[in-house]
């Protein structure tokens, strides 16, 4: 059967604008008849862009007929989570508090996709201010998992995951800066990376907070098209201090042997209860790289045993999240989504608990980065548990109850370091629901990263395994 335009990779679409078996008008078009056909379900994409077959014939004009050099994307559709500002559009962050103010200027992330030729579809949803793992907000609603209505996409880039698993778009944007890309990838079956800390700039994300912990990085549903973003995103803008100049992901050779790769890996280890359906997942994949010819290991991290990443991050994110955003919704609490009044509702740290949570911090980072002085992979779950159902306050881990920030359980240490650390969708649960494995690096050694995922994307059978036969078209 002759695959659909919707289930075509970016990057094939790419090459058949490129040589001309296809034109960016069709692929526009059928993808706008995908979001018309099921984001009214979903609620994935907020706003839709109101130029996009627009840009579509301009883009089939340039090819065609002024011979106009191409970049990398051209033709080619793609989505941005509502927090990141592109030209002419409001970023909500998924509050009503924020301003109703279309940005003036692309932030470097939407400049750099717009130069490599990439035509915005839309914005997808966010929880407010992206601060929760379930994507909801009083801007515009919830958002739903395609696999199943009743449960959750993840957050905070629930709205993002959501679009590119139901083939609404091929590639997107999202932010990260507790899970909040690799939990939602998980949960909804794509491939979602969190570069290096310092990879991408950050310049442009609302709320600007959480600047050491927070990433922008791509989300697709195969691993050449995370690399063909990551190599349009990544790289310094002279804005965002964080922001290094360092050589470029070499993204041509993804496909190299890896039997000599020092994998090592945890089922549960430091962050526990873990599913038995999601260990079963991770122990499977250590097996396929036991099968390359990997040399593997069991994790060891005692070092985080009195460190607790959950806590240490929460105390952070409290103090330096209403330090931030206290401005702007002080008196007007009422306006806030659940989640915000939640978080509002936890006590305040105090300034010695936030030294003393900076300071675990700085051991945590140190402890990584002696442990990936051998180790030049690490494989673990990217969650707890397959996605929950909606709105749940406890996520319920085979049986026992646990608090619901148990969803970034398994992601947040990652952001507290600036690892690279990608969610490969690898399996299923009992409920057919998808499960994903992760994999984490040393900083910027994105290639190795990307290395194994295409090695797991080979001999796993993703497509079938998880995909099946474009799933929601």
């Amino acid at each position: 059967m002759e695959q659909s335009i919707n289930g075509l990779d970016a990057v094939d679409m790419a090459l058949k604008v490129a040589n001309r078996e296809l034109s960016p008008v069709e692929i526009v078009e059928a993808h706008l008849d995908q979001i018309d056909k099921l984001n009214p379900s979903l609620n994935s994409i907020v706003v839709l862009a109101d130029d996009a077959i627009d840009k579509a014939k301009k883009a089939e004009n340039d090819l065609y007929k002024t011979g106009k050099k191409i970049g990398p994307l051209h033709g080619v559709p793609y989505t941005i989570k509502d927090s990141i500002n592109v030209l002419g559009y409001r970023t909500s962050s998924g509050s009503l508090l924020t301003s109703e103010t279309a940005s003036t200027r692309h932030s470097p992330i939407s400049d750099r996709l717009v130069k490599a030729g990439g035509i915005m579809l839309g914005k997808t949803n966010t929880p407010e201010f992206t601060l929760w793992w379930e994507t909801d907000n009083k801007v515009y609603g919830r958002t739903n998992n395609p696999w199943d209505l009743s449960r959750t996409p993840g957050g905070s880039s629930g709205g993002e995951a959501s679009a590119i698993a139901s083939f609404m778009s091929p590639i997107g944007i999202g932010s990260d800066s507790g899970g909040s890309i690799r939990v939602p990838a998980s949960y909804c079956g794509i491939f979602g990376l969190k570069p290096t800390h310092g990879r991408v700039p950050i310049t442009g994300h609302v709320p600007y907070t959480l600047l050491e912990h927070t990433h922008i990085g791509p989300m697709a549903r195969s691993i050449k098209d995370i690399a063909l973003a990551l190599s349009i995103i990544e790289g310094p803008d002279y804005s965002d201090h964080y922001a290094i100049n360092m050589p470029p992901t070499d993204i041509n050779k993804l496909h190299e042997p890896i039997s000599n790769l020092k994998v090592a890996w945890y089922g549960e280890g430091p962050f526990q209860p873990i599913s038995k359906s999601v260990q079963s997942v991770v122990k499977d994949t250590v097996s396929l790289f036991k099968d390359m010819g990997c040399h593997v290991s069991h994790a060891k991290l005692d070092f985080l045993s009195s460190l607790d990443a959950m806590g240490t991050s929460g105390t952070i994110a409290a103090i330096e999240g209403l330090r931030d955003l206290s401005p702007m919704f002080e008196g007007k609490e009422d306006l806030l989504a659940v989640s915000m009044q939640r978080r509002l509702s936890i006590p305040t740290p105090s300034h010695e608990q936030y030294l003393e949570a900076l300071l675990k911090r700085q051991r945590i980072r140190q402890g990584f980065m002696e442990f990936f002085q051998d180790i030049d992979i690490l494989i673990c779950p990217a969650t707890a548990v397959s996605a929950p159902k909606h709105d749940l306050v406890e996520v319920d881990v085979d049986g026992t109850l646990n608090p619901g920030r148990t969803a970034l359980m398994c992601t947040l240490v990652y952001d507290l370091t600036g690892a690279p650390a990608i969610s490969v969708p690898v399996g299923k649960d009992t409920n057919g629901m998808p499960i994903g494995i992760q994999i984490v690096g040393r900083h910027f050694e994105e290639k190795t990263v990307l290395n194994a995922a295409a090695k797991l994307e080979d001999l796993s059978n993703l497509r079938n395994n998880v995909y099946g036969n474009e799933r929601n078209m």
